[in-house]
C-alpha cells in the first residue's frame, strides 16, 4: 500500500453565531473586503443559526468513506481537516503524525481544476506542513480531480431523469423545460489559467471545459434514455469580489430571467459544481434562484448534490485504490494528466505546493 492515511480536505464553515465573521475574515484574508460586505454575506449563515451545513455533511462523508474502505478490506485510516475552520489542516496533520503515519493521500471535496478548487488546497497543505514542522515527517499527495468519473455524475443523472419523468407525467412539454447546470463562478483570468498546458487555448481554460464535459455526458445519457433532446445551459453562481473584475457568466438568476422571455415554464437546476448541500447551494439556489423563478412564474426544481450517495462514495474509494495502484480507471485522453507542478498557478505569487496526481 502506497498510502498509510487519507486526509479528507475541505473548505470548512462556522458552527456558531460567533464563528461567522472570524470565518469570513479568514476566507477573505488579504482581499480587502469591506466589513459591511462580510456582514451581508454573514447574514446567509445567520439565517441558519450561524451553523454551516458543510461540517455535518463532511462528518457524514467521512463516515461513509470509512465504511466503504472497511468493506473493501483497505486498512487505511481516514482523517478530516479544513482550510478555514476547525479542524484545521494543521490540527489534522498533527493528529496524523502522532498516530505514526507518513504517506498521506489528500482527498478534497472539490472535483474540478482551478486555482481555488485545486491548487490552493495544495498550497495550504504545504503551508501547514511547514508551520507544524512536519514537512520532513509527512509526505502528502493530492488525489486527482474526479469530475470525469461516471460514479461522480450518475447520482445527479439518475435524479434528473426522475424529475423529467415527473414533469412529463404532469403534462409538461419538452420545449417548455430548460436544464441549468450550475457551478461556482470564478474570475475569468483564474478560469483561463486553470488546468494543464495541453488545454490552453480553450475559452476560459480547463475549469469551464471540465464542467461542460460533465454536463454533456449527463445529457447524452438523458437523451439516450428519454429519446428527447432537451435544451440546457452551463451557468454560474456565488460570485464575489469587486464588480470591476470580470467573473464567469451568466449568473443563474440572469439565465432564469432570460428563459422566462422564451416561454420556458420549468427549470431544472443541476449543481454539478458541488458535492454537498452547503450554504452556497441552500442560499444561492434554494433561496435566491428559486425566488427569481417563482417571481417569473417558472417552476423550479433542484437536483440534490451527491452527498453520501452510494455510487459517489464507491467512486471516491475507486480513486483511492487507483492512487495506491490497486485499480485502473478510465480518465480518457483529455483528462489523463492533471495536477502538474505548473497547473492552475497562483495568480499573485508562487508558493510551495504538495504533489498532485
Amino acid at each position: 500500500m502506497l498510502t498509510d492515511a487519507i486526509l479528507l480536505a475541505s473548505f470548512g464553515g462556522p458552527e456558531s453565531m460567533k464563528d461567522v465573521l472570524p470565518f469570513l475574515e479568514r476566507v477573505t484574508a488579504g482581499r480587502q473586503i469591506p466589513k459591511d460586505r462580510l456582514i451581508e454575506v454573514g447574514s446567509h449563515y445567520f439565517t441558519l443559526g450561524g451553523i454551516s451545513p458543510i461540517n455535518a455533511q463532511n462528518r457524514a462523508l467521512l463516515s461513509a468513506i470509512r465504511e466503504e474502505l472497511k468493506s473493501r478490506n483497505l486498512g487505511i485510516p481516514i482523517y478530516w481537516g479544513n482550510r478555514h475552520s476547525y479542524p484545521f489542516f494543521s490540527d489534522a496533520l498533527q493528529e496524523i503524525a502522532s498516530a505514526g503515519h507518513h504517506k498521506i493521500l489528500a482527498l478534497t471535496t472539490s472535483a474540478y481544476s482551478s486555482y481555488s478548487s485545486c491548487r490552493q488546497y495544495r498550497e495550504d497543505l504545504a503551508r501547514s506542513l511547514i508551520s507544524t514542522k512536519l514537512d520532513a515527517q509527512l509526505e502528502i499527495v493530492k488525489i486527482r480531480p474526479y469530475f470525469d468519473q461516471l460514479r461522480f455524475r450518475s447520482p445527479m443523472q439518475d435524479r434528473l431523469l426522475q424529475v423529467l419523468h415527473e414533469l412529463f407525467t404532469s403534462g409538461a412539454e419538452s420545449n417548455q423545460i430548460h436544464i441549468l447546470f450550475t457551478t461556482h463562478s470564478i474570475p475569468e483570468q483564474m478560469a483561463t489559467n486553470s488546468g494543464p498546458s495541453h488545454n490552453e487555448g480553450f475559452t476560459y481554460g480547463t475549469y469551464v471545459m471540465q464542467h461542460r464535459y460533465v454536463a454533456m455526458k449527463i445529457m447524452q445519457e438523458v437523451t439516450s434514455l428519454s429519446k428527447v433532446d432537451f435544451e440546457w445551459s452551463l451557468v454560474y453562481q456565488s460570485r464575489s469580489g469587486a464588480p470591476s473584475t470580470p467573473w464567469l457568466e451568466p449568473d443563474i438568476n440572469d439565465a432564469i430571467t432570460a428563459l422566462a422571455s422564451k416561454g420556458i415554464t420549468s427549470v431544472i437546476v443541476v449543481p454539478i459544481g458541488f458535492i454537498s448541500d452547503h450554504v452556497e447551494v441552500i442560499w444561492d439556489l434554494d433561496t435566491q434562484a428559486k425566488a427569481t423563478a417563482e417571481k417569473l412564474g417558472i417552476k423550479f426544481y433542484r437536483i440534490p448534490t451527491n452527498g453520501i450517495q452510494a455510487a459517489f462514495i464507491n467512486g471516491l474509494v475507486d480513486l483511492i485504490e487507483e492512487a495506491n495502484k490497486l485499480k485502473e480507471l478510465d480518465h480518457g485522453e483529455n483528462w489523463s494528466q492533471l495536477c502538474s507542478q505548473d497547473c492552475c498557478l497562483n495568480p499573485d505569487k508562487a508558493n510551495p505546493v504538495i504533489k498532485g496526481i
